[in-house]
């Protein structure tokens, strides 16, 4: 559950059974293969069930295990919390950003005049 792709997919599964494709149509960004990695581990920590019906071709519906459900509460109010607060966290991921090219700045000059010697 340490990762944002965890916590969008577990706050999904909340409403209910979701198809895979549907998950990755919800998940803006998320690759087919993150999705899978992050649907693995969830079912692998049990949070997440895998069924697969017999249909040609296989359907596959995800859905939360009840240890699973013990999550919407908190991953809500983590939601929430992040909802509430982006504008400052966004501000200050801008501010460590521009601190960070100025660190980097000088250094990467002086390597760059060194190389050329």
């Amino acid at each position: 559950m340490g990762d944002k792709w965890s916590v969008l997919v577990v706050m999904l599964l909340g409403d209910g059974p979701r198809r895979f494709s549907d998950l990755k149509r919800a998940i803006e960004g998320i690759s087919q293969r993150m999705l899978t990695l992050t649907l693995r581990g969830l079912e692998r920590d049990g949070l997440v069930a895998r069924t697969v019906f017999p249909t040609n071709p296989p359907r596959v519906d995800y859905s939360l295990t009840s240890l699973g459900h013990t999550l919407i509460e908190p991953v809500r109010a983590l939601g929430a919390w992040a909802d509430e607060n982006r504008f400052e966290i966004q501000r200050a991921r801008e501010d460590f950003d521009r601190r960070t090219t100025a660190e980097l700045a000088p250094a990467s000059s002086r390597s760059a005049v060194g190389e050329g010697a």
